[in-house]
């Protein structure tokens, strides 16, 4: 009688606990009613007919997954190899389990097609300075066809562009040829902006001897300065002036008297 009494209870001990669910709150249950689709339920006490009712759990919280590394070609016909990481999570469970067989092998698989597609129609240089343009636009392509699935793409990033030793060393080369070239414009720009200022100074000086006078007194205080051998007496200004007088005076006398003995003939 005891085993009779005993063996009811313990079918509804187990029944009870086949039919109770409890979900923590970044979980929901996806719920089947004979194969058909009935509710989502969660987070908490979930009750379930068993071999009636059947429940699929899906996470809510952010997925992290690595891409693998691809091998890109880049418009520039340059062989790469490329690696990212995607941020996703469900946002609709009823489509992640309904729509799609595996949503989290789905989405890997999208996001490595969408990197060669994205990557393959940018040149080199592109993916090296533009990362930040090239993750948008993966993720919204992405995000765009995740979406019935009941996917949202929070973030796409670009770990690494890998390149081998023959493009580094290329890209070094065309590197120290453009500081090369940066140097001969800036060396060039300063030659240019030194002979304007000089052609301004020779313009005051010509202006006024008195400044040329200056110069001249400021070349000898340095000249003094240093330890030379060699001794240079300043001449004058005025002195200069004086004989270029005397030799304008003279041609005017010469051109005079040769003037008056044509007249003379």
């Amino acid at each position: 009688m005891l085993i009779s009494y005993l063996v009811p209870v313990v079918l509804v001990v187990i029944l009870l606990a086949a039919s109770i669910r409890i979900l923590p709150e970044y979980k929901r249950g996806v719920v089947f009613f004979l194969g058909r689709f009935q509710s989502v339920k969660g987070p908490g006490l979930i009750i379930i007919i068993p071999a009636i009712q059947k429940m699929q759990v899906v996470d809510l919280r952010v997925v992290t997954m690595d891409v693998p590394e691809q091998d890109v070609i880049s418009q520039d016909n340059v062989t790469v190899k490329v690696n990212a990481v995607l941020y996703f999570r469900v946002v609709d469970p009823e489509k992640a389990i309904i729509q799609v067989e595996n949503f989290t092998m789905a989405t890997s698989q999208l996001a490595q097609t969408t990197l060669r597609s994205v990557l393959g129609k940018h040149d080199l240089d592109e993916m090296l300075s533009e990362r930040d343009k090239l993750n948008d636009d993966i993720q919204e392509i992405i995000d765009s066809s995740a979406e019935g699935w009941g996917i949202k793409v929070a973030n796409v990033e670009i770990k690494h562009v890998d390149l081998d030793e023959s493009m580094i060393r290329a890209i070094a080369r065309q590197a120290e040829a453009e500081r090369e070239r940066r140097a001969k414009v800036i060396h060039a720009e300063g030659e240019l902006q030194a002979s304007r200022k000089l052609v301004e100074a020779a313009n005051v000086m010509a202006e006024n001897s008195a400044s040329l006078q200056l110069r001249y007194l400021q070349t000898m205080s340095d000249m003094s300065n240093k330890n030379a051998s060699t001794i240079v007496f300043p001449l004058p200004m005025d002195i200069m002036e004086a004989f270029k007088h005397m030799q304008q005076s003279m041609s005017a006398r010469d051109h005079q008297a040769s003037g008056g003995s044509d007249d003379a003939v």
